[in-house]
């Protein structure tokens, strides 16, 4: 069902994610409720914080030097596993290393939007050992991490979520073995994980990146080995991430293209 005009949006990300967040993702917001007469407002959060609950001092010390000083903290890793790890396996009053669980983000936002970093596009061969709990990067337990993904996500049907395909690797900082396993995954998400008519939509942010291919295209990277957004491909597709919450809002999410194109 689609939102009240003052839907409260929080899009959680790291690098990759502030690179679009940075080209333009707040204006969009601002432009379209003044166009439209809607009351949106949208806040990003760096996720997991991987600050041990020590905020203020990790703005106030350089990065090198607040993690030599607090070791007692999550890692910087944002990936099926951690998302299982800190949403469902941490429920209620549980938190690992003093990051928010999904009870307190669902709290306070009605709309979530969450991703992954590039190093999700490094997946493994299958090890014959799948296990919900296992950080191995392998296509079934990311499968077995986003079923239990998609449980835990139904149990707040006042919430949305939106969720980014992975983002891609460029051609020489991966291997065509892992890039095709990386496609797999993707195309699972979309076309078997995601259901109509729940609280759950994807943003196909691969697809942009790839334009349907297996890598990164070298002009939409920031780098032959670096797999962040280019500056002028962030900026063309930080709109497309707005235009696809606001039609997921809008109760068009469904029916609206993946890419937000």
């Amino acid at each position: 069902m689609p939102h009240e005009a003052a839907s409260r949006i929080l899009f959680l990300h790291h690098s990759t994610g502030r690179a679009i967040w940075k080209a333009g993702l707040p204006q969009f917001f601002c432009a379209w409720n003044a166009e439209h007469g809607t009351r949106y407002t949208i806040a990003e959060m760096a996720y997991p914080m991987a600050n041990g609950g020590h905020a203020w001092l990790d703005r106030l010390l350089p990065t090198r030097l607040f993690r030599r000083v607090v070791r007692d903290r999550y890692p910087w890793n944002n990936y099926p596993y951690d998302y299982w790890n800190l949403w469902v396996a941490h429920t209620g009053g549980e938190r690992d290393g003093q990051e928010p669980n999904l009870d307190d983000l669902t709290a306070s936002h009605d709309v979530i939007v969450f991703k992954h970093c590039f190093p999700v596009s490094r997946v493994l061969p299958e090890d014959g050992a799948p296990g919900v709990a296992s950080p191995k990067q392998t296509l079934a337990n990311y499968h077995l991490q986003y079923e239990a993904l998609k449980t835990r996500l139904h149990q707040f049907p006042r919430t949305t979520f939106i969720v980014w395909t992975g983002a891609a690797l460029t051609e020489a900082s991966t291997t065509p073995e892992e890039a095709e396993r990386a496609r797999q995954f993707a195309t699972w998400v979309k076309e078997t994980w995601d259901e109509q008519g729940d609280n759950i939509f994807v943003w196909d942010f691969r697809e942009l990146e790839t334009e349907g291919g297996l890598f990164l295209k070298p002009a939409h990277a920031h780098g032959p080995t670096n797999a962040h957004p280019s500056l002028a491909f962030a900026g063309k597709v930080a709109p497309l991430l707005g235009r696809r919450i606001v039609d997921v809002i809008e109760g068009r999410g469904d029916q609206s293209s993946l890419t937000g194109g």
